[in-house]
């Protein structure tokens, strides 16, 4: 039943998107073409002598961009985290940039992005350079919390007349179906290591089991408290303050503005003309986007490191950027693989593996674990820069690594195990159907969700998450040099942020891109000031993505395909959890033996009112 539910969804949704996109391609194609034609150019042709750079979150922020062109597509001008933040030192020490504009409030950014963009900016304006944010509202179209604490890194913030200061804090929020699926007849049968791994609570309690809540409660504080640090101390405010603040918040734009949480209110254009005013006559807008590709200098000479990405939740097979869905998924075989090429190739120094995952596949994870190991074993350097998130699998992927490298906010660790099924025996009773066949093998139906476990069956699955568990907390211990009680005190599926990871021995630095990449040259016995060759392992192009690259440019910039593209992007999100929840029910439970579960989620942007 779950598999022809979750097949109708995708129909429904697959018919719209379908309709959707060969419109957008038709729209998409005539607009490149044209471009083409009037002498579109990819990559800014020259940078003006008084530039003031535009970050504009508005344009999206990811890990990297996909090989898929239509996922590519997708995304639009959406910003590369790590050319950004590049992107971001360069300017600082150009002459040619005079000032910094941060567009805030749109877009959802993770917390670890946020924090790794303040840092560029606190650099940015450690260099004697002027930044001004603006925005709208905070917390219509955006998290206001976190778009207000990247805003807070500015010296001069806007923020329009109309708009509010929505610091509002966190909250996480999800559903519990155990009564549904009982009501029809569906019974999870889930096994978990320990008390706190609550990646499958949502099929089998009624609510948030007290352990669980205990250790969320402990992660949003944590995050809420690095935030209510760094605001206070940029806008000279009292933490006790800005506490007040958050607890009353919104604030209005005028309430804002009077209680020293914004310097001025105004339009975007006040804000902007303002801004090349004081930057000089001469002074033309650029966006960060344009001078990060048109000063980007790969050096062709100094040692190799090479760049592993693993995003999204860990599978077996092959991984996934899907344009329709949106949802990118880290392929344990081309990670294996670019780990195995990199670590093969005598020119390569080091390692630098970006990690931001919740986990998934034990066995997928293994695999990459392995090659983490290699490397290790052959004196290799792995350097793990950890994202958003570095749960469950996306933990045990870096245990063993030379070094771990994550930002405060970052939620890592969930160090254990769950697996189980889905036994729909009642439901099919109910609905009168009667599953009958034959079978060889006693155990030939262990993973069916036709019947539910039997005596002997539950006692394998709990003596497999007994092996499993201890695995994982042995890699740990032996990875991170950590004795088997400081483990087992971070483990039972606890989640941390970074900064508490840091006090428990998971990770060993806070920083983002660059303090990684530092990391990575002094274990390589690089000079600190030494140039590098950062490269992509592997370097891989389809033929669709090449012909899409090198003869259309790459760039989608037709406003109409844009808009087309990101209302199909709405309309899939909105089934998307009801989608993924579905995919668990009935896709293979071992999937998910690493996972660390449904995350805690900023409180929602809510609807405008006029």
């Amino acid at each position: 039943m779950t598999r022809i539910i979750l097949f109708i969804l995708k129909c429904f949704v697959g018919l719209f998107a379908a309709v959707g996109f060969l419109v957008a391609a038709g729209i998409l194609f005539a607009g490149l073409l044209l471009q083409r034609f009037d002498g579109f150019e990819p990559q800014l042709a020259e940078l003006p002598q008084e530039t003031v750079l535009v970050l504009d979150l508005a344009d999206g922020l990811v890990e990297q961009q996909p090989d898929n062109p239509l996922a590519r597509a997708s995304l639009g001008s959406a910003l590369v985290l790590r050319d950004a933040v590049d992107g971001l030192h360069r300017a600082a020490r150009d002459e040619r940039v005079k000032a910094l504009i941060l567009r805030a409030g749109w877009g959802q950014p993770g917390l670890a992005q946020v924090q790794e963009l303040r840092a560029a900016i606190d650099d940015f304006r450690a260099q004697g350079k002027p930044v001004t944010a603006f925005a709208e509202t905070f917390g219509e179209a955006g998290n206001g919390t976190l778009h207000y604490y990247l805003a807070s890194a500015a010296g001069e913030l806007w923020i329009q007349p109309s708009g509010d200061v929505d610091i509002t804090g966190f909250s996480m929020q999800q559903p519990f179906l155990r009564q549904l699926l009982e009501d029809y007849g569906v019974r999870a049968q889930v096994g978990q290591r320990e008390e706190y791994k609550g990646a499958m609570a949502i099929f089998t309690e009624a609510r948030l089991p007290e352990a669980q809540r205990q250790n969320l409660q402990q992660y949003l504080d944590s995050s809420l408290s690095q935030i209510v640090t760094a605001v206070a101390k940029a806008r000279n405010l009292e933490t006790t303050a800005v506490r007040q603040l958050i607890d009353s918040a919104p604030h209005r734009g005028p309430d804002a503005l009077q209680a020293g949480l914004v310097d001025n209110l105004g339009y975007w254009d006040q804000a902007r003309d303002a801004v090349e005013t004081a930057a000089g006559s001469e002074s033309e807008l650029v966006s960060l986007r344009d001078y990060a590709r048109a000063t980007r200098e790969d050096s062709e000479e100094g040692p190799i490191i090479a760049l592993v990405h693993g995003s999204g939740p860990i599978v077996l097979e092959p991984g996934e950027n899907d344009p329709v869905f949106g949802r990118v998924r880290m392929g344990a075989v081309d990670v294996v693989n670019a780990l195995s090429e990199a670590i093969d190739d005598s020119e390569v120094a080091a390692i630098l593996f970006r990690v931001d995952s919740p986990g998934g596949s034990y066995v997928g994870s293994d695999a990459i674990w392995r090659e983490v190991q290699r490397a290790r074993d052959l004196g290799k350097p792995v350097v793990v820069s950890m994202g958003n998130i570095a749960g469950s699998g996306g933990y045990f992927v870096a245990a063993p690594a030379h070094s771990i490298v994550a930002q405060p906010g970052t939620l890592t660790g969930s160090i254990g195990v769950v697996t189980g099924k889905f036994a729909l025996n009642e439901l099919w009773r109910d609905l009168g159907v009667n599953w009958d066949g034959v079978q060889a093998g006693r155990r030939a139906n262990l993973w069916s969700p036709h019947a539910p476990f039997t005596r002997e069956e539950w006692e394998w699955l709990q003596a497999t998450l007994d092996a499993t568990y201890a695995d994982f907390t042995d890699k740990v211990a032996r990875g991170r040099n950590l004795s088997p009680e400081a483990v087992q005190a971070a483990a039972g599926g606890r989640i941390w942020s970074g900064e508490d990871a840091l006090a428990a021995g998971l990770v060993d630095d806070l920083g983002g891109y660059s303090k990684a990449l530092s990391v990575a040259k002094e274990a390589a016995g690089i000079p600190a000031d030494a140039a590098v060759r950062l490269l992509p392992y592997p370097e891989r192009r389809d033929p669709f993505s090449a012909f899409f690259e090198d003869t259309l440019g790459g760039e989608i910039d037709n406003p109409g395909a844009q808009a087309l593209v990101r209302s199909l992007a709405r309309l899939v999100q909105a089934v998307a959890p009801l989608i993924e929840a579905m995919e668990a029910m009935s896709g293979d439970p071992r999937g998910q033996t690493l996972h660390s579960g449904p995350l805690p989620q900023s409180a929602q942007p809510r609807p405008g009112a006029f």
